[in-house]
């Protein structure tokens, strides 16, 4: 079962769908992203790459989040993200890109939209986390205080070195690992609160 797990919409439903293709994220590691994030997460506007069901979007929305925007190539995916904020009543705080994420990364760029956290969980195994990562890299829509939350397999650990970010909190879980990170900058690691749950 797909819920909402903390917030203003705490222990609602959502719809998902059976097979391979989307891959919602737990309600373990779901509830570890937003220890670590918070109230860091009240009124920022969130990115959610690679959205699948809309799962992290609506929970940062639950929590507080002023506006989520969530990236999503596949039709079936992008219905349920359409019905869950439908369901939740959350359409007024969201925006849904139907694209593939390094164009949507592109699109949002030339639009000029910075994002205050970057919520990203790949599909396992097929080199999306260093290809993301430098495609942000090359195409800033982030500010320096701004926060990726990236979610991968242990087995695709992140490049080294990671470019332009630093590695704030590293957490496995089961196969699972969850990376925290910023912007390299000065004030960045000083700047940057976050919670041990």
């Amino acid at each position: 079962m797909l819920r909402v797990i903390g917030g203003a919409l705490r222990g609602r439903r959502l719809t998902t769908q059976r097979g391979e293709s989307i891959r919602p994220t737990s309600d373990r590691i779901k509830e570890s992203i937003f220890n670590i994030l918070g109230a860091q997460i009240e009124g920022e506007v969130v990115l959610d790459l690679f959205a699948g069901t809309g799962n992290l979007g609506i929970e940062a929305l639950s929590r507080g989040a002023r506006k989520v925007l969530f990236v999503e190539k596949e039709r079936k995916a992008v219905s349920l993200i359409q019905k869950n904020l439908l369901m939740c009543g959350l359409e007024a705080s969201a925006e849904i890109l139907m694209s593939d994420v390094h164009r949507a990364i592109g699109v949002l760029h030339r639009r000029g939209e910075l994002f205050d956290v970057i919520l990203m969980d790949p599909p396992y195994g097929r080199g999306f986390v260093a290809l993301t990562l430098r495609k942000l890299q090359s195409r800033r829509i982030y500010h320096e205080r701004s926060i990726l939350v990236l979610q991968h397999d242990r087995q695709e650990p992140l490049p080294d070195p990671v470019g332009e970010w630093n590695l704030l909190q590293q957490r496995k879980i089961g196969d699972t690992i969850l990376s925290i990170l910023t912007p390299k900058s000065e004030s960045s690691t000083q700047d940057v609160a976050l919670h041990e749950p």
